[in-house]
């Protein structure tokens, strides 16, 4: 999808249960260019773990944050929120209580943007991966006093 709209929030389920090759993910990302990307998602290594994380790709540099997860886990809900140049990714077992993995900042991030679902099996091999629930909907990551759209507060001391 592309939007440039500048506070939102996007939901999907991912279910994966028939990842089976080592690097067989699926999830979400923003896309502007192949040097300003990021992405959510598991990512399938071996019968007793698979990583649940992020890559931030800002200017050419990537930045990965990942931790393991059991294998028995079959599918995995996001929350992709956007705060103008910032954004945040949140994941769910239960589609309900999100936890965050990542907030960053993205440098040319600002304008007109790529976002949506993923899956890929970058080695010889394949899977079918199914995305269903997808929400385009209020941002749902509150915003930090005097951050756009709230109003300027003004602090006692």
């Amino acid at each position: 999808m592309e939007t440039d709209e500048k506070f939102f929030s996007f939901v999907v389920k991912t279910d994966f249960s028939e990842s089976h090759h080592r690097f067989d993910q699926c999830g979400i990302v923003m896309y502007l260019d192949s040097e300003n990307w990021l992405k959510g998602s598991v990512e399938y290594e071996n019968e007793d773990y698979q990583h649940l994380g992020t890559v931030v790709t800002n200017g050419g540099y990537s930045d990965w944050a990942t931790t393991a997860i059991p294998a028995s886990v079959k599918s995995m809900w996001y929350r992709f929120s956007r705060r103008e140049d910032d954004y945040r990714i949140e994941c769910s077992e239960d589609g309900v209580n999100f936890t965050q993995l990542r907030i960053c900042h993205m440098n040319k991030g600002k304008g007109k943007i790529q976002f949506g679902i993923y899956a890929c099996s970058p080695e010889e091999s394949s899977f079918k991966a199914v995305f269903t629930n997808m929400k385009f909907i209020e941002c749902q990551w509150e915003s930090h006093i005097g951050q756009p759209p709230d109003e300027k507060q003004t602090w006692l001391y």
